[in-house]
């Protein structure tokens, strides 16, 4: 009897031990809808019980509960109190709750009953838009998902006034990338591609993003470098919970992948990885003296020669598939009192396009004005294939006391891309000669990013202090670029000579440092008895760029090159190498050019304070003033020798940005925003100097333009945005922007039509309207609440004065005008799109997993090239973007996903085309990127 009372008692208290281990874990963040900032020591309570917590100085709470569903009720002194009902908790799982408590008149006002919305949810993002300080436009890790996009570049598209160029760089309300600024978690990071103000958006994979943050307003407490807009990508921060994924996709299409007539050339052993391993490496030092044949010491010629890689000819392979891995983990650890999260991730993505029947042309006017047809200086049609391996890793470390947090991320992308083009050359200007050419080449870009930062609050939580310093480490590498040219001759033979050049081989190295740090105060206090925020800071940022080209080609002596047959490998053939012995054949000499060498310095010095406040209980302000002192100092000279710069401060600019934002809360659903503010665009290190850069594909050179300005932008904003419930709202906007010396890249002289330079024009104008409305289909029927439309357009019209006087742009115009033709002495800005337009139509069902979506998105014809004298402008022509998205979640818990996606769907090419009186056009460039099928699969772990 005593056995089975103790083996009763034994069981009842394992099944309450079982029992009691069936709980699991409530968390969330608290956010104050006066200042758009988190709550902190806020109150979260269970309803009509005694279990409770309060929110950290972030605003985040934790709560373990037994298994079971709750009503959480959320309260703040002088805040409204809400509460979550039908909250259920399950074992050994992670719920997140993230809630909103706006100021109340009356203290502990009634109890509101409202719904969940995780930060990185379409609601929370709109949220976030509703009440921010300033005009922005967001996107949230939902609506990634949602489209179906693998990248930023993909993703950002469906954010209104937003265009991305190249598939990579994304343009705010249609202007060029100079007046957009691109940001890491709030702080600079410069992009595979330095020289441009926004960073190259493709390589960020989507998995590792809380949410995009579109800011088209300034502030003080805002970089001052941005005209059309602020992007900041924001990575996930502490996790909610383990979360552990992997992902894999690949790209099928028609008209580029398995195609056996893909031009490609013998790369090295580890170019997959997105580097490569020493094939490419200039055998020789770059102030090796390298000997012309003739001279008496020339013993050392022969095995410098043989030195060099002997490839220089294409061949033709078969194409691969694209295809994509990734890999990530988040958590976070209680470590005593205080916890420590950690985000990881690395993707894998390798691209493979083929452009069967490509060309690039440079076209100028008849000298003849009353003939309207263009004449080409060269016309190249040909194949061109491009393998494109980008390999990131991010680790993300945060730590979190009582008052304090401190974050360290670290990034690191290596990029490897690899070009083969064989293609034909005509040329009708410079000289009538028709050539054949083998192109190869291969850029090898890293990039690593460090990111350390800490918030630190009072006890009161009134005065915070968030500091962060970030140094960048950026280098782009061209390895051999190879350029072999074969000049057609009347007998149908080829061969080499001056008169096209001779074989080319290009090395470049640019190596930059940038380093930012910065530090902001916030105190909270009242004014007029009504809640205010000041802000004050300061930043410091430095920068430095070393840029070296090493130019080298093969020459002959006393070579019939009609004997190579055209066949670029010939050249440097063992046996085809000249020799002291024979004293003939192919050798490799140097070309060194002073302006292909440089060293460049930018130091940005900043200050700002700003004070939010209200003026009445609906009308908030938010005015501020911020101070940039900004230097450029450069070392180098041109070729002549006759412009020698050593450490010349060519910008010196001490400048002040006032800025002010007005809300008004018209209703709980709505608000009317005015704002001006004052920006600026900088030049590049590579716009801002003497550097001489030829591209031996298409045949451009750019030049750079030391006498270079910065432009100032006076900014004026008005939008009226409304949202309603379930991630629906309107809004439609107006904005002016008046620009003082815009930069413009632009056609360097009369006569040269392979030579562009960026320019200072006097002024222009910018003015525009958007619209943008979410919308689902409930009013219908309840049956169609998951389908929903998302449609943004923004309208946009662009004037700029040209410059007048002798050899400038208007008189220029007016000597080369054709018969009939009227020059205005305007026109549009440059890099400036007339019009966007992005349709989704989005299907969501989460009880069943499937979604499914159709998206488009075009912007209007761009200028991309001002033209100059003979030199007819070029624009880029629209490009019509129709994707589909389909996705099914499946298997224990819906871990798994699998995803189809088809991209362009109309076909449609990538077309730049020169412009000229008479609807007379020519091709500048035309790449069809065909339409492509991909698959891929997701499991969470």
């Amino acid at each position: 009897m005593l056995k089975s009372v103790s083996l009763f008692f034994s069981i009842l208290l394992s099944l309450s031990f079982v029992s009691a281990q069936e709980t699991g874990t409530l968390t969330g963040k608290i956010f104050d809808g006066e200042f758009n900032d988190v709550l902190p020591f806020a109150n979260v309570v269970v309803q009509n019980s005694s279990t409770g917590t309060t929110t950290d100085f972030d605003g985040v709470y934790k709560l373990t509960l037994d298994v079971g569903t709750y009503t959480l009720v959320y309260s703040f002194v002088g805040y409204e109190t809400k509460a979550i009902s039908e909250v259920t908790i399950e074992a050994n799982n992670v719920v997140e709750v993230n809630v909103t408590l706006n100021p109340s008149s009356a203290a502990l006002s009634e109890v509101v009953i409202t719904t969940s919305a995780r930060r990185n949810t379409e609601e929370s993002v709109l949220n976030l838009q509703r009440n921010s300080a300033v005009l922005l436009d967001g996107l949230s890790i939902e609506s990634i998902k949602k489209s179906g996009a693998s990248d930023i570049a993909s993703a950002i598209k469906s954010v209104p006034g937003v265009s991305v160029q190249n598939g990579k760089f994304v343009y705010v309300r249609g202007l060029g990338d100079r007046y957009t600024k691109s940001i890491l978690n709030g702080m600079d990071i410069p992009g595979l591609d330095p020289d441009k103000n926004t960073v190259q958006m493709d390589i960020f994979p989507t998995n590792i993003l809380e949410n995009i943050i579109v800011i088209k307003s300034g502030s003080a407490d805002l970089p001052a470098d941005f005209t059309g807009g602020v992007v900041d990508i924001i990575t996930k921060d502490f996790p909610s919970r383990k979360t552990m994924s992997f992902s894999v996709s690949t790209t099928y299409n028609p008209d580029m992948s398995f195609n056996s007539n893909y031009v490609t050339y013998d790369g090295s052993g580890t170019d997959f990885l997105g580097f490569d391993s020493g094939t490419r490496e200039l055998p020789v030092t770059p102030t090796t003296d390298i000997p012309n044949p003739a001279s008496a010491n020339n013993s050392s010629l022969e095995g410098i020669t043989r030195s060099f890689n002997r490839t220089l000819a294409t061949e033709r392979g078969t194409s691969s598939p694209d295809f994509s891995l990734g890999f990530n983990y988040g958590n976070q650890f209680d470590l005593g009192e205080n916890r420590l999260g950690l985000i990881a991730s690395i993707n894998y993505k390798n691209e493979t396009k083929f452009y069967e029947g490509f060309e690039n042309g440079v076209y100028q006017k008849n000298e003849d004005r009353s003939i309207n047809a263009l004449r080409f200086d060269r016309r190249q049609t040909g194949d061109l294939g491009e393998n494109n391996v980008l390999l990131s890793g991010l680790v993300g470390l945060s730590y979190k006391t009582d008052n304090s947090k401190y974050n360290f991320n670290v990034l690191h992308i290596q990029n490897g891309e690899s070009r083969a083009a064989l293609f034909t050359q005509n040329t009708e200007i410079s000289n009538d000669i028709d050539v054949n050419k083998d192109n190869l080449e291969y850029t090898q870009r890293s990039l690593t990013n460090f990111l350390i930062g800490g918030q630190h609050n009072d006890i009161e939580n009134d005065f915070i202090t968030e500091w962060k310093i970030s140094p960048s480490f950026s280098r782009v590498y061209d390895k051999d670029v190879r350029l072999t040219t074969f000049i057609i001759n009347n007998d149908g033979s080829t061969s080499i000579s001056s008169d096209a050049g001779f074989p080319q081989r290009l090395w470049r190295d640019l190596e930059e440092f940038n380093g930012t740090g910065k530090v902001d105060f916030t105190k909270k206090y009242e004014l007029f008895s009504k809640p205010a925020a000041l802000k004050f800071g300061a930043l410091a940022s430095y920068k430095k760029r070393n840029y070296d080209i090493y130019k080298y080609e093969v020459a002959f002596r006393s070579v019939n090159t009609t004997t190579f047959n055209g066949d670029p490998n010939a050249i440097l053939d063992p046996n085809n190498i000249w020799t002291p012995d024979t004293n003939s054949g192919s050798y490799i000499r140097g070309n060194f050019e002073p302006a292909n060498s440089y060293e460049s310095v930018q130091n940005t010095a900043a200050a700002y304070v700003s004070n939010e406040f209200k003026i009445t209980e609906k009308l908030k302000s938010i005015v501020g003033l911020r101070a940039e002192y900004f230097t450029t100092l450069f070392t180098g000279q041109n070729n002549s020798g006759s412009e020698i710069y050593d450490n010349e401060k060519t910008i010196e600019e001490l400048d002040l940005f006032p800025s002010a934002n007005f809300i008004y809360e018209a209703n709980e659903k709505s608000n009317i925003r005015l704002s001006y503010f004052r920006t600026v665009a900088r030049p590049s290190f590579k716009e801002s100097s003497v550097v001489q850069i030829p591209d031996l594909l298409t045949g451009i050179t750019f030049l750079g333009n030391i006498d270079l300005q910065p432009s100032y932008i006076n900014n004026f904003d008005a939008r009226y945005e409304f949202f309603g419930e379930k991630a629906q709202m309107f809004a439609v906007s107006g904005f002016y922007k008046q620009f003082k010396d815009p930069i413009e890249l632009v056609a360097f002289s009369f006569v040269a039509p392979n030579q562009f330079t960026p320019r200072n024009s006097p002024e222009a104008k910018v003015y525009g309207l958007e619209f943008e409305g979410r919308k689902n289909f409930g009013f219908i029927s309840e049956s169609l609440t998951d389908l929903s439309l998302n449609v943004n357009i923004s309208i946009i019209e662009s004037e700029i004065e040209m410059a007048k006087g002798e050899g400038q742009e208007y008189e220029s115009r007016q000597q080369f005008a054709r018969d009939g033709e009227t020059i205005d002495d305007t026109r549009e800005l440059q890099g400036q799109s007339p019009y966007l337009v992005n349709v989704g139509l989005n299907y969501n069902n989460t009880a069943s997993g499937f979604e499914t979506g159709i998206f488009y998105n075009v912007q209007g014809k761009t200028l991309q090239v001002v033209g100059f004298g003979q030199n007819p402008d070029v624009y880029t022509q629209s490009f019509n973007s129709l994707n589909f998205n389909l996705s099914k979640t499946f298997g224990e818990d819906n871990r798994s996903k699998i995803s189809l996606k088809i991209s362009n769907i109309l076909n449609d090419e990538r077309l730049s085309q020169y412009e000229s009186f008479g609807d007379t056009t020519a091709n500048f460039s035309v790449r069809n990127p065909g339409t492509s099928f991909s698959l891929g699969y997701s499991m969470k772990l």
